[in-house]
């Protein structure tokens, strides 16, 4: 079985989305999938407007026709609604191909908290690019409450996974800063909430790990902050597991993989009330989500690691990925037909 993924968010660009369809690329792999990505680092690409980080591959729409042309794959699994995903969602219309999509980012949320653009807008767009899909993949059932009330149909539900060999409780002598040490790890963007959090009255020492279009204002209006930068690997574990408490203040992240690697380490999440910490976070037990963040991070230093870390435990990218693979929808127009795709007999 041959599944395409196309993607807009892809390496070099480091943030949950990137991490979960990478990992699930290699999982899928494991389980015998011929898997092909089509990504930014296959065209030439321009910087985003207000985040140059992320590149675009601008048009772009024959040369991905012609992949597709080529690949001639099973099953098609559009990741965003980006340049990319749009072409391979015209390619997929003309040639009476069906597919998957993905509901990762609160896209509307984005172009709001950068543009005046009416949120009525944004999700129109979306809703017509998804509503093409066959399934449209999302990450927690508040998400898919909050889509269907906004007129989204076909939702399928994909949770997430974590690397338990590699977020695992730690000495804390890793990091020798004044404690307890507030940990924020993602991008530095203006969505993201940052400013809440660096901006709560609390002991110890604040720490940033990630980067993003906000860090050099954020350095300057919170210049007690420790801002280390992006972190991997092993060196990003360490840092997670020193910390005592994990603060995630944004309320437009559709599920907060983040939370997850904290939890695995042992560390308690603080977060708002909102979708993504309220499926993720066992309130009282692995967390403490509240609209008073200050309050809810000084709680939180209170919960046990060892039940964090069991919460984790739940969730497996082994999981995950049957999750996705079930999902997916074999075109009747390709070579294969269902009985190439694995069962669940994986146990």
């Amino acid at each position: 079985m041959k599944v395409v993924i196309v993607t807009d968010a892809w390496f070099p660009q480091t943030n949950g989305v990137v991490r979960t369809l990478s990992t699930t690329v290699q999982h899928l792999r494991k389980l015998g999938i011929d898997v092909e990505v089509i990504s930014p680092q296959d065209f030439r690409t321009v910087p985003c407007p207000t985040y140059p980080e992320i590149r675009l591959a601008l048009f772009a729409g024959r040369a991905v026709a012609r992949k597709l042309d080529g690949l001639n794959p099973d099953a098609v699994h559009i990741a965003t609604e980006g340049p990319l995903g749009f072409a391979a969602r015209r390619w997929c219309k003309r040639n009476k191909r069906e597919f998957t999509s993905a509901y990762h980012t609160q896209f509307p949320e984005y172009v709001r908290a950068r543009f005046p653009v009416p949120l009525a807008l944004s999700y129109r767009v979306v809703r017509w690019f998804h509503g093409g899909a066959t399934r449209t993949l999302v990450a927690t059932p508040s998400m898919r409450r909050a889509l269907e009330l906004r007129g989204f149909r076909n939702l399928a539900m994909w949770s997430r996974g974590v690397d338990h060999e590699l977020f695992y409780p730690r000495g804390k002598d890793f990091l020798d800063w004044p404690r307890p040490i507030w940990l924020y790890l993602g991008r530095l963007a203006v969505e993201k909430g940052i400013g809440d959090f660096l901006a709560l009255d609390l002991p110890g020492t604040k720490l940033v790990v990630g980067d993003g279009p906000s860090r050099a204002t954020l350095a300057t209006r919170f210049p007690g902050v420790r801002f280390v930068g992006f972190k991997h690997g092993e060196e990003l574990a360490q840092h997670v597991a020193a910390s005592d408490v994990f603060v995630f203040p944004s309320r437009t992240d559709t599920f907060g993989l983040v939370m997850l690697e904290a939890m695995a380490c042992g560390v308690p999440v603080a977060a708002y009330p909102v979708t993504g910490p309220i499926d993720v976070v066992d309130p009282g037990v692995t967390g403490v989500i509240r609209e008073d963040l200050r309050a809810a991070a000084l709680e939180a230093l209170q919960l046990d690691p060892a039940a964090c870390r069991a919460h984790a435990l739940r969730y497996t990218w082994e999981a995950s990925t049957r999750q996705f693979l079930d999902a997916l929808v074999v075109s009747r127009h390709s070579p294969a037909s269902r009985t190439d795709v694995p069962q669940k007999s994986w146990g």
